[in-house]
């Protein structure tokens, strides 16, 4: 294999961080050591420049090219986003309704059951709604619960966990 070029990233299929690589943690290594790779990254993925230098931070996070294309956001070199969980709330849905539609008809039963819903006093009797029967009319919308309750779902896409390396050592790359 050629060397690599410094800073250069690669996706490994084992655990560890072969010898001059090391591993995309967001780990924070001395710049007197690594002079070369702070020249490329600056401190683009953290450190404070002085003495530190940031490694990239691939954990639980998918790569992104940066820069804006048709239709998308722009996105600048080292920036995250995104996020592990989401919350949703009525903003995040499409505007819908739920609708529960049966036959009004004089009841004969003020219980409900599997197929009858006790809905309001009709002569003094009780209005059912029959879901077993043809046309069909909607309740009224107050009649149905609110569902939901603001927890979190995954929102991560289906991944394969790799190691991704940063190389220390190798060729200096050099710009066109």
């Amino acid at each position: 294999m050629a060397d690599p070029f410094i800073g250069e990233i690669k996706i490994f299929p084992y655990t560890f961080a072969p010898r001059f690589w090391a591993s995309c943690d967001g780990q924070l290594l001395p710049i007197s050591q690594n002079t070369a790779l702070f020249s490329i990254l600056g401190v683009t993925y953290g450190g404070d420049g002085r003495t530190s230098v940031g490694l990239p931070n691939l954990q639980g996070r998918a790569p992104m090219h940066p820069g804006l294309g048709p239709g998308l956001t722009s996105r600048y070199l080292g920036e995250k986003t995104g996020s592990d969980t989401v919350v949703l709330g009525e903003r995040n849905l499409p505007i819908h309704q739920h609708d529960v539609a049966g036959v009004r008809r004089l009841g004969t039963s003020d219980t409900p059951d599997s197929s009858l819903f006790p809905a309001t006093d009709l002569n003094l009797g009780v209005e059912q709604y029959i879901r077993t029967e043809t046309n069909l009319e909607s309740m009224a919308s107050a009649s149905l619960a609110t569902s939901g309750g603001t927890e979190f779902h995954e929102n991560r896409q289906p991944s394969l966990v790799m190691h991704f390396c940063i190389a220390l050592a190798g060729t200096y790359p050099s710009r066109n």
